[in-house]
Parts: C-alpha cells; sequence; structure tokens
C-alpha cells in the first residue's frame, strides 16, 4: 500500500476516533433508547417547546452516529477493495479506491471540525447581525453584499433565515440588517464571524472608475433558549414603537408596530420590525438577552473578550478578513492566514473553509490534539 493512501487511512481514523470521543459513542445507543422511549410518552406534546427541543436532540444524536457509522464502513470497505486489488493486479480496483480514501479523508476532516462545535452554546440558532461602517453608499453595498453571502451560506447548510429587522441604505444597499439563523450549531460555525469586513473593488457608482475601501462590521448572538437564565430589570431598559419601512419586495413589510429595545447599563439597542407589536416586542427581548449572554461567554473566553474589546468601529486596524476585487482577486482571513482566490464563491456562500480554519484555531480551547488525549 502506498504511502500516501496509508497517510489517508490514519488521517481518517484519526478524525473517527475524535468524533467517537466527542459523542461519548460507547453511551450512545443507550442515550438513544432513552430519547425514543421519551418520544413515546403521551404527555411530551403538553410542552410543545421542549417536545420539538427533544426531538432535535434525538435527530443530531440519530444523525451524527450514522455519519460516524458510514465514514467507518466506508473506510473499512475502500481499504479491502485496495488489498483485494493489489492482490490480483487490478490497477483500476485501487485507484478507484484510493479516490475514494481521498474524499473520505475530507469528509471525516469537515466532520472532525463539526465536533469541536461543544461550546455551551454552539449548537443553538443565532443572531447575525450587519452593519455598514461609514462610507455611504459604498458601505451600504458592501454590507448588502455581505448580507447576501450569509444568506447563501446559510441555505446551502440547510438551515432556515428569518429576517428580523433592516433599515434600507439611502441611495442603494442596507444600513443595517438582522437575521435569525435555525438550524444545528447555527451559532458554533457563525460565531467567528464576528468583526469588520473590508472590500476593495472598482465603484460601480464611481463614474471615475476608482479603486475604493468599504468597511462593514458583522456580530453574531446565540439565541437564548428556556435553558439559559437571563434577568433583565424593566427598569433599565425603555421600548419605543415606531414606523418601519423596508425597500420592499417579499421579505420587508412595512408596519406601524416595529419595535426598539434600548438597554441603558450596556447601551444596546435591538430592534424588530416583522410581526405583530406584541411579537416584536418578544422577538427584540430575545434579541437583548442573547446579546447580554454573548457579553457573559466573552467573559468566559479571554480571546474571545480580547477581540470584542478591540473590535472598535468598522474601520482601518479593526478587520477580520479582506475581500479584494481588484487589481486582484483575493479573500483572507487575517487571524488565520487562510486566503483563496476564489471570490466570487465565497460571495455565493462557500465559507466553509474560512470558517473551518478559525475554529481550528481553538477560539473554546478544545484544539485536535487536545480533543484527542480527553
Amino acid at each position: 500500500m502506498r504511502a500516501e493512501t496509508q497517510n489517508n487511512i490514519d488521517a481518517i481514523q484519526k478524525s473517527l476516533n475524535l468524533l467517537a470521543q466527542r459523542m461519548d459513542y460507547e453511551t450512545a445507543r443507550y442515550r438513544l433508547e432513552e430519547f425514543d422511549a421519551r418520544v413515546e410518552d403521551p404527555t411530551l406534546w403538553d410542552d410543545p417547546e421542549a417536545a420539538q427541543k427533544l426531538m432535535r436532540d434525538r435527530q443530531v444524536l440519530v444523525d451524527t452516529l450514522a455519519m460516524h457509522d458510514s465514514i467507518k464502513q466506508e473506510l473499512a470497505d475502500n481499504v479491502e477493495l485496495i488489498e483485494m486489488g493489489e492482490m490480483e493486479d487490478d490497477a483500476d480496483i485501487v485507484t478507484e479506491a484510493e479516490d475514494a480514501l481521498k474524499a473520505l479523508r475530507d469528509k471525516a476532516a469537515q466532520k472532525e471540525l463539526e465536533a469541536l462545535l461543544d461550546g455551551e452554546a454552539d449548537a443553538n440558532d443565532t443572531f447575525l447581525e450587519v452593519n455598514a461602517g461609514a462610507g455611504g453608499t459604498e458601505s451600504c453595498d458592501w454590507a448588502n453584499m455581505l448580507s447576501r453571502m450569509y444568506v447563501r451560506w446559510a441555505e446551502k447548510k440547510g438551515y432556515k433565515v428569518e429576517l428580523q429587522s433592516m433599515q434600507s441604505g439611502d441611495e442603494a444597499g442596507i444600513k443595517s440588517v438582522t437575521y435569525k439563523i435555525i438550524g444545528h450549531n447555527a451559532y458554533g460555525w457563525l460565531k467567528s464571524e464576528s468583526g469588520v469586513h473590508r472590500l476593495v473593488r472598482i465603484s460601480p457608482f464611481d463614474s471615475a472608475a476608482k479603486r475604493h475601501t468599504s468597511f462593514t462590521s458583522v456580530k453574531v448572538y446565540p439565541v437564548v433558549d428556556d435553558n439559559i437564565e437571563i434577568e433583565v430589570n424593566q427598569s433599565d431598559i425603555r421600548l419605543d414603537t415606531y414606523r418601519s419601512s423596508g425597500a420592499g419586495g417579499q421579505h420587508v413589510n412595512t408596519t406601524d408596530s416595529a419595535v426598539r429595545i434600548t438597554h441603558f447599563p450596556t447601551g444596546i439597542v435591538v430592534t424588530s420590525s416583522e410581526k405583530s407589536q406584541h411579537q416584536n416586542r418578544d422577538i427584540a427581548m430575545k434579541a437583548l438577552k442573547s446579546r447580554l449572554y454573548q457579553m457573559e461567554l466573552d467573559k468566559r473566553s479571554t480571546l474571545v473578550n480580547e477581540a470584542h474589546e478591540n473590535a472598535g468601529d468598522a474601520g482601518w486596524g479593526n478587520q477580520i478578513r479582506s475581500y479584494v476585487l481588484q487589481p486582484y482577486q483575493m479573500v483572507k482571513d487575517l487571524r488565520t492566514g487562510f486566503e483563496t482566490s476564489d471570490t466570487k464563491g465565497v460571495l455565493d456562500g462557500d465559507l466553509d473553509g474560512l470558517m473551518g480554519a478559525t475554529l481550528a484555531l481553538d477560539m473554546s480551547g478544545k484544539g485536535r490534539d487536545a480533543a484527542n488525549t480527553d
């Protein structure tokens, strides 16, 4: 067996070992039996929210077990094919199986990264907020491009995207937008996107076709579920209602019942303008609690806390990533050094490479080596 093939086999096995540890494979079947027993309880749906959470948790366990076993079986099958091909001197079978192992190595590595998403809130849904920086129309257009990028990424992941609020730009694009992204590990994947994103391009709004630099900030907060207690004193907030209007289209409604909540101790302001006034208040309160919870998470992590404290305004010196479209094509993450010339793919939502590189930095304190020795 070739050395490269053996290296691929070893890499897949190492990923499998990490996956097994992270899900506690030895007890996973028993936990699934417990889930199944609770599902059969006739009183389960007396509490719809708790029932839905239980069903989601059960499905995550089912999917994780199936994924682990599938990779393990595919590894064994291809190793067997290689050994058989070598015995029968059939180069075609060996080549086909080796190619399959290369693809399996990449798949296993991706699942290994996902296994590191075991922080306190990583599995939660998330709020994603995009705000244009200084620069008028240029920054508003860049904010709109980033917004589209994240929606495309979420859709490719199979996540559900709900628009919470949006403020259109004066001439084009958007000044700000907030989405709720619903799906397993939504926060875990997106949390590393918080920061300032810089765009360099020939401006479509400049008749002289000069190169412009624009900045937009992205903020990500986990959706706080009922298991996490966040107290908000009514005396600490102000609730305002106002008329909200967007740029039109299927995702934007005009309403007289938009809600803005200001939290005095922190200066946090959250809005919601897509539902009835009662629903907007509920949505805005959940968003406020998520912001407060994120602040608490930041305090527990020195690296994350420093990143947020240094985030500053959307401008020079605060970027986490650069997107250069002129005079060359390059997207580069300034934290990891990861770069790609596929700018079109990135702006169309192909972000897993960038996110994976940041996740591998182990901002939660669980890098690959540590994960394999827990």
